[in-house]
């Protein structure tokens, strides 16, 4: 199946956190994405993998996304080796996206770097010829996204563009919430973490209205590139 856009996240609910609203949007002009999560979140402090799981295809669902699939890496230890990075190429190959999303550069979870520059090596090395992978047992053609953009998460790191997601906050909501072992929840004896707290849930939301602010619209969420962003002309901008 050939996708238009891939979302990467270290853990289940990394991609609805920082660009749920954007894949929506992409989604609602018919392009098709799909969401691979490196790990189970296993060891997230509230609920469990098999939650865990549960929640991600509810989640996807809301979203309308094509394909749902999970790596299972190991949560907080996996490394940016080659074993990984053929994961990783195996599933760049097997999509062949144009454009690649994935952890933020920086962050307050170890790994979401990790994890952001795992999948940025990977789109690379996805495009040379003599590294071989399979599906299925079948080769693997190459394949290189022509996009990686990085999505923001804890850190309030300043973006190099934000997409306007006017119109699509209720279901990044909505999809953000199917993970409800997760976040803030008053009648929950679970453990207190920082993002299940009513402030983290504000902040998403704060976050959104004050990117849309900066652009002159009601909500944006904000990405980071590797290269200069291009238009074709300055009547691309908004």
């Amino acid at each position: 199946m050939k996708l238009d856009i891939l979302a990467f996240g270290a853990h289940p609910d990394d991609v609805e956190l920082g660009c749920a609203g954007t894949i929506a949007k992409e989604i609602s002009l018919g392009k098709k994405v799909g969401i691979v999560d490196l790990t189970r979140g296993e060891l997230g402090t509230r609920g469990s993998a098999d939650i865990r799981d549960a929640e991600a295809a509810k989640s996807a669902e809301i979203l309308g996304v094509s394909v749902r699939e999970n790596l299972r890496m190991r949560d907080g230890f996996f490394i940016n080796d080659e074993a990984h990075q053929i994961k990783i190429i195996g599933m760049i190959r097997k999509y062949r996206p144009d454009i690649v999303l994935c952890n933020a550069v920086d962050d307050r979870h170890i790994d979401h770097p990790k994890g952001s520059q795992l999948v940025s090596d990977a789109c690379f090395l996805s495009g040379l010829r003599r590294i071989e992978t399979e599906d299925d047992g079948k080769p693997q053609e190459t394949w290189r996204p022509k996009h990686v953009y990085h999505y923001i998460q804890w850190k309030n790191l300043t973006p190099d563009f934000v997409v306007d997601i006017t119109g699509f906050t209720d279901i990044k909501q909505r999809a953000i919430l199917a993970y409800s072992s997760q976040f803030y929840d008053p009648k929950t004896n679970e453990p207190e973490t920082p993002i299940a707290t009513k402030n983290f849930l504000d902040s998403l939301h704060y976050r959104t209205q004050d990117l849309g602010r900066l652009i002159g619209t009601d909500h944006a969420e904000g990405f980071m590139t590797e290269r200069h962003v291009a238009v074709k002309s300055l009547g691309d901008l908004i």
